[in-house]
């Protein structure tokens, strides 16, 4: 029986949860996850976690915050004149936009905070600053 390796293919079946033990993610009732181990296409510290699993293999894995999504940084916040977002958008704290950067990149946003004469915009994935923990289970390996 083959062990994962950096490079080969593999799916997966995950559940993701907070500290508090709530999901936040869940391959449950859809197809696996399907990724190249050590590609950079999931966070580096479920990532891994892979190498000398063999199909069928089930493992909890914590993963702190700087192995995930990051820690929050202060400078995804930006602020923005509430008169430079058109009337029609919605402002309520907790909505999700996207804005797009000088360059012409998207980029998901959260409002964070509105008063009369400013809009906050948070940039931070909404998992950063947050440890993981992932319940994997190995379904599948396709070799380098």
């Amino acid at each position: 029986m083959s062990e994962v390796k950096a490079g080969d293919t593999v799916l997966i079946h995950y559940t993701g949860t907070l500290n508090d033990g709530s999901t936040f993610d869940s391959s449950a009732g859809r197809d696996p996850l399907e990724f190249t181990v050590g590609s950079g296409q999931i966070i580096p510290g479920l990532d891994k976690a892979l190498p000398g699993m063999n199909v069928g293999d089930k493992k909890s894995v914590a993963v702190a915050a700087d192995e995930a999504y990051g820690q929050r940084n202060p400078e995804a916040l930006q602020q923005v004149p509430r008169t430079e977002i058109p009337d029609h958008i919605p402002l309520d704290p907790g909505t999700q936009l996207q804005v797009q950067t000088p360059n012409g990149q998207t980029v998901p946003v959260v409002v964070a905070d509105v008063t009369e004469e400013q809009v906050t915009l948070d940039a931070n994935h909404p998992l950063a600053g947050q440890d993981l923990t992932f319940d994997i289970e190995l379904v599948e390996i396709k070799a380098a």
